[in-house]
């Protein structure tokens, strides 16, 4: 009698990187399965020897390798997906990464780490064969409502740059949490990091959402947000600062790094408690902004709002996720979600694409 064939099921190994404004996080995943989850922190001194942001690509590259290496983890995976950068405005969903992506990396308008993340991702992968590199969900992801985009000068839209990935997947969990989908539900949702996005979600779409890196919104740990524009034409034509110091006063050294000198919301909080009443005061004036632009959003969807979910680094601080909520409550129910998900997501984008779930779309 023939013996039934036995069947060997081959998993797929994904590495995911995530490069973000003080850290890069780093997942491998085999198939679901997570294998090293690793946050690699950088101080402010580690990244301040490095004049552009794209002078960091060898010594994060070379930091994801050296942890890999030390967590026994093989080299060898079936794809490599990074964080997307700031590209122009596309759709969201998969990309492989092409000749045109990293060009337009390369010679990006905007400065940000996550840009590093389709670079490092291209590198390694070129080092595997059969190995595939993508992005998913990038902070250009564009799904404003046209009225939206108007602003009081013709020469300057609105345009969107903000945590696509970790809001769209957190709406997911809480959707999922709720027996419902996120096609289904209003959701106004406040990604709390090294900047900070408040996007109005409506049935699936992000129709309106903060400039979160160097535009508008809140301050944050080291973006400047809205500023008074007379003042700012003001410091622009005092000729004090050179154009990429002026940069670095709206994203980078702003936020709370301008004002007390450190991004770590755990020092701050200890300062606070320690009786620094100045610190008290920054860290309640970000507060305060972000309920702001919370109550804001609540105007986009006529005040019917499903939840407000309170995401990112920043919400694992009590401090400040308690006083939030005392501000916003009122205007619907207020989840947390501290951290994010972003390295799931990417590795879940990196699977559909290999499966054949998701459409890989191409960069042009």
């Amino acid at each position: 009698m023939p013996q039934p064939s036995s069947i060997h099921y081959i998993y797929m190994n994904i590495l995911a990187i995530n490069p973000g404004s003080t850290s890069t996080k780093i997942a491998v995943y085999k198939d679901e399965t997570p294998c090293l989850v690793n946050n690699i922190r950088h101080t402010v001194e580690e990244l301040r020897q490095y004049p552009r942001i794209i002078d960091q690509f060898e010594f994060r590259k070379n930091l994801v390798l050296q942890s890999l290496q030390a967590h026994n983890i093989p080299f060898d995976f079936d794809a490599i997906i990074g964080r997307g950068g700031l590209l122009k405005p596309i759709p969201g969903g998969v990309y492989e990464v092409n000749d045109a992506m990293l060009n337009d990396i390369i010679h990006a308008m905007r400065s940000h780490a996550c840009n590093l993340g389709c670079l490092i991702a291209s590198e390694l992968a070129a080092l595997l064969p059969g190995c595939r590199a993508f992005i998913a969900d990038p902070g250009v992801v564009d799904e404003l409502e046209e009225v939206s985009r108007i602003t009081g000068s013709p020469l300057m839209p609105r345009i969107t740059i903000w945590h696509a990935l970790n809001q769209r997947a957190i709406a997911r969990r809480y959707a999922a949490e709720h027996h419902t989908r996120y096609e289904a539900l209003r959701l106004i949702i406040c990604h709390l990091g090294g900047g900070i996005s408040i996007g109005t979600h409506l049935e699936g779409r992000c129709i309106d959402v903060n400039n979160a890196l160097d535009g508008e919104g809140p301050f944050s740990p080291e973006r400047a947000g809205t500023l008074p524009a007379g003042q700012l034409i003001d410091l622009c034509s005092s000729g004090r600062y050179t154009l990429d110091e002026l940069k670095k006063r709206i994203s980078g050294h702003a936020g709370l790094a301008a004002h007390l000198g450190t991004t770590d919301m755990p020092t701050i909080i200890r300062r606070i408690e320690e009786g620094d009443a100045h610190a008290a005061l920054i860290v309640d004036a970000m507060i305060y902004q972000i309920a702001k632009s919370i109550g804001a959003a609540a105007v986009v969807l006529y005040g019917r709002v499903d939840a407000i979910l309170l995401t990112g680094g920043m919400a694992h601080s009590t401090y400040l996720t308690s006083r939030l909520k005392e501000r916003v409550s009122f205007l619907a129910p207020v989840s947390i979600y501290p951290g994010e998900d972003e390295l799931e997501a990417l590795v879940l984008n990196a699977l559909g694409a290999l499966r054949g779930e998701l459409p890989i779309q191409e960069y042009r």
